[in-house]
Formats: structure tokens, C-alpha cells, sequence
């Protein structure tokens, strides 16, 4: 465990990093010392059944990256050429793009201010009868207005597709997220709460559109090891070698995802009075924070100062619709668009010190003349 309360800081605190020690290493040299093959087998189905153990998911198949998941989630759901998919405006661009490499169209909403998740009533408006899914980004690990999309998804007799890919660790009325809808997806990338460097993980309670994943990410055969293929697959496969990783940060995600918890609540508390920053509206009880994220002023000039003060920080996300691929996309997306201007991540990593903390809300006091 981290100790939360280092007494001088790094000499530069980026915004994010990844997190493994010893008992990665010690795991890797012993599989590598047992002969592993290193290709996706025993390991893969470990790594796999910890992530049911934790979310409650019946059913896991873990893959390359989040992207790929996200492709086949849709792809394991028929959903293809002809067909629509509702995708917020704000979101990582793998949300849309795996809509496209699908085949499919993404169709752009806003999103609620509140919570920076999708807006359900402008979702409810874009339905036409070409749509076949919702895809519910659950930013930072908000589940946002996930009660009416799963009614309005019922009642419309379309899918419900979690892009849960910066919420491992995070509920919705004690239901892990990502297990909400017909399929929920992961992300294992450097910059999550745990990592295999890349990777990603589809989740879903439904042993039939499991069994279509599980096809789908092996070229399509009719059976394990067996050349024959009756359904178009692809070679998607994960390593056991990155699941001896995963595993370890498994073992360690209850504490990273209750750290994460601390920190933001650190963050929010040593800032609280500065009119120039706005939190959003987060319940700690069942959110774990992937970033803390905040809307400034000043944004532009805040990042330079922090990073002369050797601090990181990111930008949140631009539009979707700003995006030179998606020029084409019509429509208003006023909230996207103001919290996109305002947005930025601060240092988040759970690795982040007490006194780290500490020196960072110093400097942005002192930047908005509150010292």
C-alpha cells in the first residue's frame, strides 16, 4: 500500500501513471519459470473470473483494448451496416469510432451538466427506427440518468451498451456498473485504476451474446482449436502473459478504488471557497473517481502555471462534433461544448501522496490569488 502521506513531494507529479510492483514481477518470473506459452489460456480465464467475482458479471471475456471490446460488444449484438447507435458527444473517441469500425452510424447527444453523462430526454428524441443501441458512457465512474436510459431502452426494445471503460470500482445502486445493460465494457489502458498496459474486458449476464464473443475474438470458428468457421471472426485474443498482471492489480483494486475516494474528497475540501472552480456532483459512496476533474477559469493559463509549479494536467475531451472526422455531424451541443472549454483533469493517480495533494491545491489557491 501507498504511503498517503510522503513528506516532499516528486519532483514533477504527472497526471496520471500507471501503478505495479514486486508482486507483478515475482508473478511474471514465476510463469515465465513454469513454461507459459505466453498465448491467451489458463491465466486469461483467472484474469477473467476475478473481474466476475468482483462486478457480479456472469460471464467475461477479456481482449486486446477497450476499442475491440466495445467493437464486439456491438458487433456479438447484430448491430451493423444500416444501423444507429446514440453516443453522448462528450466521450473518449473510441465511443464512436467503435460504432463505426461496427458499421454502424453514431448519432451525437448532449449531455446533463450535472454529471457530464448523457442527457436521456435528448437521447429519447434521436431514436428513429434505425436505431438498435444506446451507448451509456458512464464519465469518471457517474452513472448519470442510467435509470431512465435502461427504461427507456425497454421500452423501445433496443440495447443498452456500457461504455464503462473509467468506472471499474464504481456502482449504481449497488450494482456495478458496466453490469447494467445487455453488455458492459472495460479498460485496462496505462491510465486506469489497473492496468495490463493495454486491454479491455466485455461483461455481460447473457450466455448467448458471451458464447458470440467468444466466437467473435477467435476467428469464428465452430469450436475451440477447430479450423472450421461458419460466422466471420477475427483474431482478438488476449496474453496470459499480460493476465499474470492483471491478476496482481486485481488483488489490488478495493484499496485503489477507496484511495481514489480519498483523494478526490482531499482535493475537494482543500479547494472548497474558490468560486473559480467547480466540482462535479460525485457520491463517494459508490463512485470511485478515475480522474478528479474539475471546470476552471483561466484553464489555458492554470496548465502553464501548474506545470511550472512541476505539476500534470490534461484537458478534458474535446466535442466529438469538433473533431475533424465527425466535421459532418449535425446539431447543438451547448453543455459539451462549455464544460469541454472548461475542462481539466488534475493529478489523479493513486499513487499521489497526502502532501502531493497538498502542494498542488497551494498552487492553485495561489493562482487564483486565494493564498
Amino acid at each position: 500500500m501507498q504511503n498517503t502521506s510522503a513528506s516532499i513531494p516528486r519532483s514533477f507529479i504527472p497526471q496520471m501513471e500507471p501503478w505495479h510492483g514486486k508482486e507483478e514481477k515475482e508473478a511474471i518470473c514465476k510463469y515465465l519459470d513454469s513454461g507459459g506459452w505466453l498465448m491467451e489460456f489458463k491465466k486469461t480465464r483467472e484474469f477473467e473470473k476475478s473481474i466476475c467475482d468482483y462486478t457480479g458479471a456472469k460471464f467475461c471475456s477479456v481482449l486486446p483494448n477497450g476499442t475491440v471490446s466495445l467493437f464486439i460488444a456491438l458487433t456479438a449484438l447484430g448491430i451493423g451496416k444500416e444501423d444507429e447507435v446514440i453516443v453522448p458527444d462528450y466521450t473518449m473517441i473510441a465511443s464512436p469510432n467503435a460504432v463505426k469500425l461496427a458499421g454502424a452510424r453514431p448519432v451525437f447527444v448532449d449531455i446533463e451538466k450535472e454529471n457530464l453523462c448523457m442527457d436521456a430526454a435528448q437521447a429519447e428524441a434521436a431514436i428513429t427506427d434505425k436505431t438498435k443501441a444506446v451507448m451509456h458512457v458512464s464519465i469518471n465512474g457517474r452513472a448519470g440518468s442510467l435509470d431512465k436510459l435502461i427504461a427507456l431502452c425497454k421500452n423501445r426494445g433496443i440495447y443498452l451498451v456500457e461504455d464503462a471503460a473509467q468506472s471499474l470500482g464504481s456502482f449504481y445502486n449497488g450494482k456495478h456498473l458496466g453490469t447494467h445493460g445487455a453488455v458492459g465494457s472495460f479498460s485496462f489502458s496505462a491510465p486506469k485504476v489497473i492496468t495490463t498496459g493495454q486491454g479491455g474486458a466485455l461483461v455481460t449476464d447473457d450466455e448467448s451474446v458471451f458464447k458470440k464473443i467468444k466466437k467473435i475474438k477467435d476467428f469464428g470458428r465452430i469450436a475451440d482449436g477447430v479450423d472450421i468457421h461458419d460466422e466471420m471472426g477475427w483474431n482478438f485474443k488476449f496474453t496470459d502473459i499480460q493476465s499474470v498482471i492483471g491478476i496482481e492489480q486485481m488483488k489490488k483494486l478495493a484499496w485503489r478504488a477507496n484511495r481514489k475516494k480519498e483523494i478526490y474528497a482531499k482535493y475537494k475540501g482543500l479547494l472548497h471557497g474558490i468560486k473559480e472552480i467547480q466540482f462535479i456532483n460525485t457520491d463517494l459512496a459508490e463512485v470511485s473517481p478515475w480522474f478528479i476533474d474539475v471546470l476552471v477559469e483561466d484553464r489555458e493559463n492554470l496548465i502553464k502555471y501548474l506545470k511550472e509549479n512541476s505539476i500534470g494536467s490534461r484537458p478534458f475531451y474535446p466535442p466529438i462534433h469538433s473533431q475533424s472526422i465527425y466535421a459532418h455531424v449535425e446539431g447543438n451541443f451547448p453543455v459539451t461544448t462549455e464544460i469541454t472549454n472548461r475542462g481539466l483533469w488534475l493529478p489523479s493517480s493513486s499513487k499521489l501522496a497526502d502532501d502531493e495533494i497538498e502542494y498542488i491545491c497551494g498552487k492553485m489557491r495561489c493562482f487564483y490569488g486565494y493564498s
